[in-house]
């Protein structure tokens, strides 16, 4: 087999030919489309980090925002405990009040019952006796005698207690 310069030379003519076509039509081209998918796979991997930053922000968000909700929850009970425990305080000293008042009024009504029982017993206690000095003196006491004997007898016993 012999070299043949000729062969040679057209070959690589056409090669070189080849090649600034290709170079033109169809390599440059092709890098153009490989350099807008490289910028749109970089622009999507961009947009993805900021998603994925916004999406932990409003995940922090949310959990500081539940966790103000927690304590909020925990303050409206803890106020509601306070506020029964004071009403219930404020029942039970009313309650007390009441038993105080109420023991108070029926001290009075026995103190007032006591006196009323005292009075009509020293009336009967005063007409008694005059009917029995009467009897025993066998004379007939009119009104102002037996008022008389009266108020002194209740002195007497008024006197003795």
């Amino acid at each position: 087999m012999a070299f043949i310069w000729e062969n040679f030379v057209f070959a690589i003519l056409g090669f070189l030919i080849l090649y600034v076509l290709l170079q033109k039509y169809a390599f440059k081209p092709l890098l153009e489309v490989m350099e807008k998918r490289r910028l749109l796979v970089k622009q999507q991997m961009d947009d993805a980090a900021t998603s994925r930053t916004q999406a932990q922000a409003y995940v922090e968000e949310q959990k500081e925002a539940l966790s103000t909700a927690r304590k909020e929850a925990y303050d409206i009970i803890e106020q509601a405990k306070q506020t029964s425990v004071r009403q219930a305080d404020e029942i039970i000293d009313k309650a007390k009040q009441e038993t105080v008042r109420l023991k108070d009024e029926a001290a009075r009504d026995i103190e007032n019952e006591k006196n009323k029982a005292v009075d009509e017993l020293r009336q009967e206690v005063g007409s008694l006796s005059v009917a029995i000095a009467s009897k025993l003196l066998k004379k007939q006491v009119d009104e102002k005698d037996q008022a008389q004997l009266v108020d002194e007898y209740l002195n007497e016993v008024g006197g003795k207690q």
